[in-house]
């Protein structure tokens, strides 16, 4: 695969680490948030960044929805290692 594209999807981690990261900061400060849906659409697309969040942030790790979260990590590793095979 390209660098670019290696670059590129590290770059949608990092974005969704920082849009946890974020929505944790506002939910400390009582402040409009992001919708869970829209977490998990960028988790479906990061999902390495969106555990990450979760982990470090402590944030959403108790909610059922989100258990998604690792499913997406193993569905992109599957994608991953079947590009390389």
């Amino acid at each position: 695969m390209s660098a670019y594209l290696w670059a590129a999807y590290a770059a949608v981690n990092v974005a969704v680490l920082v849009m946890y990261g974020i929505d944790k900061f506002r939910s400390k400060r009582r402040r409009r948030r992001t919708r869970e849906r829209t977490l998990l659409a960028a988790a479906l697309a990061g999902p390495f960044g969106a555990l990450a969040g979760m982990r470090l942030f402590r944030h959403k790790t108790r909610k059922t929805k989100f258990l998604a979260v690792p499913v997406f990590m193993a569905l992109h590793l599957v994608i991953i290692v079947s590009l390389f095979l």
